[in-house]
């Protein structure tokens, strides 16, 4: 419960909820759209470089590369059953869906190093490679999601040579997306450079982190707030409902994953977490970027008004009870 209440009080979702409650009051405050989008694109670097950084201090050996690619195939799969889940049960458009479906794909930081700290006081050891494991589940979700949002726009071709074309535009389209580029770029340079070079560059890409995500929380609080303020029947109950069981749903699937591997107690109930959690960093500056008539008032809300805080609060003990039941 300290570690809940101390995650839920920090300044930057405080921020979230302070541009939220102004968005909903009518307040005149707004952030320029071409500094938005230089916070996201600096949030994606910095994470990016960060999670490289990590992979570059992991030496790899065959059970961590499965576990690697088991969590890039759950950042792969979970987006379409949440996609799947949502369209189902939901009135919600493709581009939203898509959009919601990619932060439950993609991880949570946050939600990490609140789990990393209780499986520390239950006693519990987890290994580091486990970073590297969050950094690569970052990108493949947004990957999925831009699939998904794009397939179903044009309509069907008439030959197999417009076929061919149109999927080659799309897969260049997916690939060489900005949010995409930025984050598998940022991520390579971290690994190539590791310690070393991150030293030289720390200042303005690691230090005021924290800073420069209150202020895109702050924007995404507004973004939220105005799209709720103006269509709030958009959450309906079934959307909401989503937000509670995909995360156990998730959970489920990434037991079954660790069980398979032989994962620890601990990095067991990491790796859950990390399936069972919704970003609310990387993933929405993306979509900032890639999906930008997506509404945040949906998928921010989501992910950050009702996922985060059962993750935190009724989410933990039961992901580190699992970890301790598929590690036998």
């Amino acid at each position: 419960m300290d570690v809940a209440l101390s995650t839920l009080l920090s300044p930057m979702v405080l921020f979230f909820v302070l541009g939220l409650g102004a968005a909903l009051l009518k307040s005149q405050m707004s952030i320029p759209e071409a500094f938005a989008k230089g916070l996201a694109i600096y949030l994606m670097m910095s994470i990016g470089l960060k999670g490289g950084v990590e992979m570059s201090k992991s030496h790899l050996s065959w059970d961590i590369a499965l576990v690697i690619a088991s969590g890039i195939g759950l950042s792969f799969l979970l987006p379409v059953i949440a996609f799947s889940l949502i369209r189902f049960t939901t009135n919600l458009n493709r581009t939203d869906a898509a959009a919601a479906a990619a932060h439950y794909g993609s991880i949570s930081i946050v939600t990490f190093v609140a789990a990393s700290q209780a499986v520390a006081a239950s006693g519990l050891v987890a290994s580091g490679y486990l970073v590297a494991v969050a950094a690569m589940m970052e990108v493949p979700a947004i990957i999925t999601a831009l699939i998904l949002a794009r397939s179903g726009n044009a309509p069907p071709a008439p030959t197999a040579a417009h076929f061919t074309s149109e999927r080659t535009e799309l897969a260049r389209e997916v690939l060489l997306n900005a949010s995409v580029v930025v984050l598998l770029g940022s991520l390579a340079i971290g690994w190539i450079t590791g310690d070393a070079g991150m030293e030289r560059i720390a200042p303005f890409f690691f230090t005021p982190f924290q800073g420069v995500l209150c202020l895109f929380l702050l924007d995404m609080g507004l973004a939220a707030g105005r799209g709720l303020s103006n269509g709030w029947r958009q959450l309906e109950p079934g959307t909401i409902l989503f937000g509670l069981y995909m995360p156990l749903l998730s959970a489920g699937l990434a037991s079954l994953v660790a069980f398979a591997n032989g994962m620890a107690a601990g990095d067991a109930a990491l790796l859950i977490t990390l399936a069972a959690s919704a970003s609310y960093i990387a993933v929405p500056a993306a979509v900032r970027l890639a999906l930008p008539k997506a509404r945040p008032s949906i998928y921010l809300t989501l992910s950050l008004g009702i996922t985060f805080p059962f993750n935190l609060i009724i989410g933990l003990p039961l992901y580190l009870w699992l970890g301790r039941l598929v590690s036998g």
